[in-house]
């Protein structure tokens, strides 16, 4: 059995390395995106997290969490003020400190109980990976839908990484990543089993391994013309504007393509501000619309249905109406609806009066039928839902439409931030994707990740192109719900093993029971 090693951060130092390892891991993503720093950012938390005991590894845990997410989702601060961005980010780091003591216990066990080289090299940096991807996976669907804004694989949208997530999904590139910075912190750690030489070339070759895999070939089984406007109308909760007016922009914007050949023509979430179902002057727009573009239109519109309104995607053909459409099935809680609001609404009366209406999660399928290309449909924050687009593509969809208003958060990092989990969802799926927002920015992305064209932000405009159509069945959207769980569940069922399988006591040389030494958050023996 291995002696206890001692941390080789002191506390205090651990606590300010943590604190600034947050925003490094921040600049990895959009729009910085500085994809190394998420890796430089990652591994300083897991150093500091090394050594410590019970209460300093939560304390670490949290430190780093919350200074990361403090940064990361700053835009919800935008218009809704401190609260509920410091609220979100200590909510976040709450989970993250607890994942952060489970990765502190597999230092400290996993050595001990399988103390050959295997266990210090191979299996401690997996089951590091798996309890980081539980962690992941747990706050991306808990509670109340989850929040799945700061998963490590949303930082390499752009980096020669992206083309992984096709195979194993975003929480199979967060483990693969994961796995990479434990593997390298441990070769450092062990000068024992492992020579200069090898600290380098082990690492390297692990690296060149995971980028030489291929990426999954994209059958195209067509192309489709579509046209997605840019409206730029003040489409904000707080903006100050008259009914009909985001409609009047889209409209607008839309005359552009008038004489262009199109299959379809997408607006974006909340398009139409007047419902057309209800409003007849917002249903004749998208009829003259419809017949001069001589195309179905796709746009957002809020919908009222026995007493509950829905975040709803119409589409719209001229002169028959909506013959399709598709409930938004992951509102934003507290921004959308507020859950428990009985239990919630006294800490913050305030904050929470301001979500009057209530939306209801859709339960229709998220798949279109325009005139034979079948459009897998996403509404803003459904994007994040690693679900929704695993069932879109088992429907059949050859193109994913995702629909946004982005307007709430002005020119921060959020468009850009979900722009990227657009484009990974490309990637992962083999689908273009059309991500188009009422004030952008705008693009088109093709199977492969490419940008294909865009609309600037907070520029009116509409873009048009002959996107890729796709069959194809990626690894990532036929498996990646089990890759999830065998990830998670190896990094658990590890630590879990190792615990038990720990003495908790041993003989000393008298022959009388010894309690093992417990480490300390010091740099003493």
């Amino acid at each position: 059995m291995t002696p206890p090693q001692r941390p080789p951060l002191p506390l205090l130092v651990a606590a300010v390395v943590a604190i600034a390892a947050g925003p490094v891991l921040d600049a990895g993503f959009p729009d910085k995106g500085i994809w190394p720093l998420a890796f430089v950012g990652a591994a300083l938390i897991l150093v500091s997290l090394i050594g410590r005991s019970v209460g300093g590894s939560l304390l670490v845990g949290f430190l780093g969490s919350v200074s990361f997410y403090l940064v990361h989702v700053s835009w919800t601060a935008l218009y809704l003020g401190p609260v509920p961005w410091i609220a979100l980010s200590v909510l976040e780091s709450l989970f993250f400190a607890v994942g952060a003591l489970l990765i502190t216990l597999a230092f400290r066990l996993i050595p001990r109980v399988w103390a050959h080289r295997f266990g210090r090299l191979v299996l401690l940096p997996l089951v590091v990976a798996g309890l980081w991807t539980a962690r992941e996976a747990l706050v991306s669907t808990w509670p109340y839908g989850g929040f799945a804004w700061g998963r490590m694989a949303l930082s390499q949208s752009e980096s020669p990484f992206a083309p992984l997530v096709a195979w194993v999904g975003l929480s199979g590139l967060s483990f693969l990543m994961v796995w990479l910075i434990a593997f390298a912190i441990q070769i450092v750690r062990e000068p024992d089993i492992v020579s200069v030489f090898t600290r380098i070339a082990l690492p390297a070759a692990a690296i060149a391994l995971v980028l030489a895999v291929p990426s999954v070939p994209v059958v195209v089984s067509g192309v489709s013309t579509i046209a997605a406007v840019q409206g730029n109308a003040k489409a904000g909760y707080f903006d100050d504007r008259q009914p009909g007016d985001i409609l009047m922009a889209q409209a607008s914007a839309s005359l552009d393509v008038v004489g262009t050949n199109v299959d379809m023509v997408v607006w974006p979430e909340n398009g139409s501000d007047l419902n057309p179902l209800e409003v007849p002057e917002a249903a004749g727009v998208l009829d003259y619309l419809g017949s001069q573009l001589n195309a179905p239109i796709l746009t957002g519109t809020i919908t009222e249905r026995e007493g509950k309104f829905f975040n709803t995607s119409l589409l719209w053909t001229a002169g028959r109406g909506a013959l399709d459409y598709y409930d938004k099935r992951h509102p934003v809680p507290f921004g959308e609806y507020v859950p428990d609001r009985e239990f919630w609404e006294p800490f913050a009366p305030d904050l929470i009066g301001l979500v009057a209406r209530e939306y209801t999660p859709g339960t229709r399928d998220n798949i279109f039928d325009v005139n034979g290309v079948i459009a897998g449909i996403s509404i803003c924050f459904d994007i994040v839902d690693d679900a929704l687009t695993r069932e879109a593509v088992d429907r059949g969809a050859q193109v994913i439409i995702a629909q946004t208003n982005n307007a709430d958060f002005g020119r921060t990092d959020e468009n850009q931030q979900q722009l990227a989990i657009a484009r990974l969802r490309a990637i992962e799926s083999s689908r273009s994707v059309v991500n188009v927002s009422t004030v952008g920015t705008s693009q088109m992305i093709a199977p492969d990740g490419r940008t294909l064209t865009q609309i600037p932000a907070y520029e009116p405009g509409a873009m048009v192109e002959s996107v890729p159509l796709s069959t194809t069945t990626t690894p990532a959207m036929r498996y990646g719900a089990v890759i999830e769980f065998v990830m998670a569940f190896f990094g658990l069922a590890g630590l879990a093993i190792a615990a038990l399988s720990t003495p908790r006591k041993r003989r000393g040389a008298t022959g009388t029971a010894e309690k093992k030494p417990r480490l300390r958050d010091t740099q003493t023996a």
